[in-house]
């Protein structure tokens, strides 16, 4: 049972907590294009240098989407590359939605997901989509995406960038992600680590 005392605030990892996702997807999307060692380089737990560098916007979009064609030696276009991208990019149900509002009534809410330019530009797209909601900002009090604050989980700057900025105390806070490393170690701060392996809606039904 998840117990909720003394906590005020939440921070959310987003794809398989918040956001529907399915990383065999975008592998699969890349092979179809002739990528077919694209599963040696990407997937959920791990990744190579080149999406690294995406994810902590060390590279822009552009020079990505220059280097899968080299590294695949594929000639593709800008948006067959987007696409086979996006792929892994499902629903984030309404139900969802709904929680994370009613928890801020009572909560700070905070969103840090290791994500990308990429990806960002198309879940807001769906999100109006689905929703009506131009990006995820109205769902929590500040949104911290990897390649915005040049960091991404398990590293600890990226908590320690949410912490300062936010002005949060990390005893009274506690971080939602689907990957255990990546719940482990927001707890090096102080922060309560919550490995979700199932429904995000199915851990707050038995918050006390």
């Amino acid at each position: 049972m998840l117990d909720l005392s003394g906590v005020k605030n939440i921070i959310f990892d987003l794809g398989a907590v918040v956001l529907n996702i399915d990383y065999t997807l975008t592998i699969k999307a890349f092979q179809d294009l002739g990528a077919g060692s694209f599963d040696e380089v990407y997937g959920q737990f791990k990744q190579s240098g080149l999406f690294d560098d995406l994810e902590t916007g060390r590279i822009e979009p552009e020079v990505f989407r220059d280097r899968v064609r080299e590294e695949f030696k594929l000639e593709l276009s800008d948006d067959q590359i987007d696409r086979a991208w996006n792929a892994l990019l499902l629903d984030l149900p309404k139900e969802r939605i709904d929680l994370l509002r009613r928890l801020g009534k009572t909560y700070r809410l905070f969103l840090l997901s290791n994500t990308n330019a990429i990806h960002y530009k198309q879940y807001c797209l769906n999100l109006m989509e689905e929703h009506g909601i131009p990006n995820l900002d109205p769902l929590f009090e500040k949104v911290y995406l990897s390649h915005e604050i040049h960091a991404r989980k398990p590293s600890m700057g990226a908590y320690q960038f949410v912490v300062d900025d936010a002005l949060i105390v990390p005893e009274e806070s506690i971080f939602i992600d689907d990957i255990e490393k990546n719940a482990l170690a927001a707890e090096q701060l102080g922060i309560r680590g919550i490995w979700l392996r199932g429904e995000l809606l199915d851990l707050f039904e038995k918050a006390k």
